[in-house]
Parts: C-alpha cells; sequence; structure tokens
C-alpha cells in the first residue's frame, strides 16, 4: 500500500475497478466489498483500486475530497481535476480508461459522478451519493448504476433521484435502484453490482 492508493491486482488483469471511499473514512474501507465483487466477475482478471482521498478529514481522523460540513463546493472543480488526472494516470498501463470502472460511496460517489460522468470509462456505480451543485452528465456519459436507501438520513435518497433524474433527460443507460435502508451498500444489491459489471466488462 502507498499513502496514495491501494492496489489489488493479478496477473494478466484485463480490466479494473476503483474505489472511491466517503467522508470520513479510508482507502481501505471499500476493499473488502471491492474484492467480493471482483471474484464474482467470472472469466476477468480484474484488478482492484481503492483513492485515498487527498486531504485529512476536518474532524482529524480518516479523509475527504473536500471539506463537507460545511460543504466546500468552490473546492469541487479542483477535486474533480485532481482525481481525473490519478484516474488517467494509472489507466496509462496495460488496463486502458475503456474497461475500467469506478463505485464510490457517499462524497466517494458524489466523486465518481462527476469525475466520471466525463471520462469514456465502461460504468459508474453510485452509492447513496449526491450531484454536486450544476453539475449535468455529459452527452456521452458512461452506463451508471446508482443505489440509494429510503431510510437515509446522511444524504436523502431524492438526491440518487435527482441524478438519475439528469441522466435519463440525456438518455444515458442508467439504472436507479433504492431500497428500504440507510447510509449503507447492503449485501442483497450485491449481485445488481455484479451483474453491471459483467455486462461492461467486455
Amino acid at each position: 500500500m502507498s499513502n496514495e492508493l491501494i492496489c489489488v491486482s493479478v496477473p494478466g488483469a484485463t480490466h479494473r475497478l476503483i474505489l472511491l471511499h466517503g467522508w470520513g473514512a479510508d482507502a481501505d474501507d471499500l476493499v473488502p466489498l471491492g474484492q467480493k465483487l471482483i471474484n464474482k466477475v467470472v472469466n476477468r482478471k480484474v484488478e482492484l483500486v481503492s483513492f485515498r482521498a487527498p486531504q485529512s478529514h476536518s474532524g482529524g481522523y480518516g479523509r475527504q475530497w473536500y471539506g463537507l460540513f460545511p460543504p466546500d463546493w468552490e473546492a469541487v472543480p479542483f477535486a474533480i481535476k485532481d482525481l481525473q488526472i490519478r484516474i488517467e494516470a494509472i489507466c496509462k498501463n496495460s488496463i486502458p480508461i475503456e474497461k475500467t470502472a469506478i463505485l464510490g460511496f457517499s462524497q466517494g460517489g458524489a466523486m465518481a459522478i462527476s469525475t466520471g460522468s466525463d471520462l469514456p470509462l465502461a460504468g459508474l456505480i453510485g452509492c447513496s451519493a449526491y450531484p454536486h451543485p450544476g453539475w449535468l452528465p455529459s452527452k456521452t456519459c458512461p452506463p451508471t448504476l446508482l443505489l440509494h436507501g429510503r431510510q437515509d438520513e446522511i444524504v436523502p435518497f431524492d438526491a440518487a433521484k435527482k441524478i438519475f433524474g439528469f441522466l435519463q433527460k440525456n438518455n444515458i443507460d442508467s439504472q436507479l435502484c433504492l431500497f428500504d435502508g440507510g447510509h449503507e451498500i447492503p449485501e442483497e444489491f450485491y449481485e445488481t453490482i455484479e451483474i453491471c459489471l459483467k455486462k461492461w466488462f467486455i
């Protein structure tokens, strides 16, 4: 592990799943989930990369992509540009960006949606995500899966419905899955994510 990311690779990997953790977490937070997902993508060798957010969390623990309470929206464009540079840098090796998908949770989900919608990725997964102010998907936005709990008290599920509305309006291949639960990624939806990855990783 470096200070910037965790990489779990396999010899001859042909595809990649990038993970973006939430506010106050760190790069290791989503790795167990990522490993479960890539192990189910049969007939594909998938590299797992989990990025570490660049800023120390304002509460003194974990990391953040930008200040959130209160939200530092002015820092978002820089955060997005920085993440795009990091993604494009790791995609210069044997696995191209077209064979890379991104999964983000909460603040990481917002970063995944904002950053990934302008990149030629295989797909995007936003879990408990929200749209940044002024965000609109590009016409070439990758296929997108959104998961969100109806009882989410951190990021209300209307945020996912707003993202989905923008995607539908722009005729982007997208899917919204709402569930009875809170700020989480329920295990019963792992299969939904796996199905999307299998479809995208051609």
